[in-house]
């Protein structure tokens, strides 16, 4: 029971926040946690001179909910988040 709005859940019933999400990258292949990606579009990145070039392999990759699907740390640039459409697995 919520203490704050009174909402009472069934025993045995998750809520839909807390439901498994697919993410599927560009060829629709199945990503999870700890996945190495493959960029496949020259990417423009904000506040770097140069651009993310396509074949840049990406390891250990997080999924994460929002627009951009994935959280990663890629050498040369650093953190960042890129959405699953421009990524395929590898």
């Amino acid at each position: 029971m919520c203490p704050e709005c009174g909402h009472e859940w069934s025993p045995g019933t998750t809520p839909a926040a807390e439901a498994a999400r697919e993410v599927r990258d560009a060829v629709g292949n199945l990503l999870a946690d700890g996945d190495t990606v493959t960029v496949i579009k020259d990417l423009k990145v904000k506040g770097a001179s140069a651009a993310l070039k396509v074949g840049t392999r990406v390891k250990n990759i997080r999924l994460v909910d929002g627009d951009h699907d994935i959280d990663c740390r890629i050498d040369g640039f650093g953190a960042m988040q890129l959405k699953s459409e421009f990524v395929r697995r590898a």
